[in-house]
């Protein structure tokens, strides 16, 4: 059967015509080339007629396109390719006695011309010289290399003993001289700058692909951020609503309970019900008594609540910070209590990362210890509790209100 396409034999590329190996052969340098009988596909698209060689190329398109309908027409336009001589033109075909059918003599054939050194080299490795003449004929004189695989190619064709004719009068003339090294060299040369500028080329069109993807996804990662923040903000201010409205629910819940109990004791006491009204202006007077009580443990203790108090306010946002820094200052607090002549434990850098990071940083954390007892000493460098200014009940009351501003959720709500 006639070939159908032309075959690389270097990398395996189907080529529908001898004018498109010549073109594959200028831009890759193979020269080994052989008849196949597998065809090159021609797939059209259906919905804009273009013509694909390949499942690759069809899959591209439809990526595309999104075309995905495909007619095969590969075996409608598929036409017979040889490297062998042309036939002879239909008005040419010989007559049984030799002349033309047009009545002119016939045309006389001849062995064509071939490399005599490598025809010499071909029969010196043991190959008839009508077959090394065929081979070379076949392969264009293009080398020994050329011709040997040929002759493999074709070695069970049955007229691969036969000498090649050709018309006595066609231009085919003596083989090309072989390129001199040099100019292998310029040539090989200029294949290489061609396919380097292709190749950069290449590089830069994905690079400039490579870089509006970068953009775009940096473009979307950005989007994606900026709404992140947005709903983490309107999240937070929903959080700090519910949390100012509980807070408020639980300040009700108290002022509540306490007018009940006031309203019970007076019941007791068999005292009439206290008017709304006039119990307001008795608020300051009450708070005026309290804060002219002369007893100073009292007065220490409510300065400590205060000071976890608006410790707790201030960082309220990060409950877990709170509490290390109370149970820290109850560590504090309870090591005094247990080694009040250990001085390792009554004196604190100041720089300490540790100490900053749990007490330090966060307001009314040194307030509350020097409350306690504890004086900056050293230029400010050092917290230092004085064995003979260590006042047990201070530093009991320090850890009743720790340990209340540790487990009573309510703790700092009013």
């Amino acid at each position: 059967m006639a070939g159908v396409s032309l075959k690389c034999g270097d990398c395996g590329a189907l080529l529908k015509s001898v004018e498109e190996a010549q073109e594959h052969a200028e831009i890759t340098s193979h020269s080994n080339f052989a008849e196949s009988t597998e065809a090159v596909l021609n797939l059209v698209c259906t919905s804009c007629s273009k013509p694909c060689r390949s499942k690759t190329e069809s899959d591209l398109h439809t990526k595309r396109t999104g075309h995905t309908e495909f007619v095969d027409k590969t075996m409608e336009k598929v036409k017979p390719i040889s490297l062998e001589a042309a036939p002879k033109p239909a008005m040419e075909i010989d007559n049984a006695d030799g002349s033309s059918g047009s009545g002119d003599a016939a045309e006389e054939m001849v062995v064509p011309e071939v490399d005599q050194k490598i025809l010499e080299e071909l029969e010196g490795m043991g190959f008839p010289k009508a077959r090394a003449t065929r081979a070379l004929h076949y392969s264009g004189n293009a080398s020994l290399e050329a011709a040997v695989n040929w002759v493999v190619e074709h070695e069970n064709d049955p007229d691969v003993d036969e000498l090649p004719k050709v018309p006595a009068n066609s231009k085919t003339g003596p083989p090309k001289p072989a390129l001199t090294p040099e100019e292998v060299k310029i040539k090989a040369q200029e294949l290489k700058e061609r396919a380097r500028k292709k190749k950069e080329e290449e590089e830069k069109r994905m690079e400039r692909e490579r870089e509006k993807e970068r953009i775009r996804i940096g473009k979307e990662l950005l989007e994606a951020k900026r709404m992140e923040e947005d709903n983490e903000r309107k999240r937070i201010i929903l959080l700090r609503k519910a949390e100012k409205e509980e807070e408020r629910r639980a300040r009700e819940k108290i002022r509540q309970k306490v007018e009940e109990d006031k309203a019970e004791r007076r019941r007791k006491l068999g005292l009439p019900a206290e008017d709304p009204a006039a119990a307001k202006p008795s608020v300051p007077v009450v708070e005026e008594k309290k804060s002219s009580l002369p007893i100073r443990p009292a007065t220490k203790t409510e300065q400590m609540r205060e000071c976890l108090r608006s410790l707790k306010q201030a960082h309220k946002e990060d409950d877990a910070k709170v509490k290390r820094a109370f149970q820290t200052l109850l560590t504090y607090m309870g090591n005094v209590a247990k080694n009040p002549d250990e001085e390792k434990f009554r004196k604190i850098r100041l720089t300490n990362q540790t100490f900053q990071d749990r007490v330090g940083s966060l307001r009314g954390g040194i307030e509350f210890m020097e409350l306690c007892g504890f004086e900056k000493m050293e230029g400010g460098e050092f917290l230092f509790l004085p064995r003979d200014k260590i006042d047990p009940a201070i530093i009991n009351s320090a850890g009743t209100e720790l340990n209340s501003a540790i487990n009573n959720p309510f703790f700092g709500v009013l």
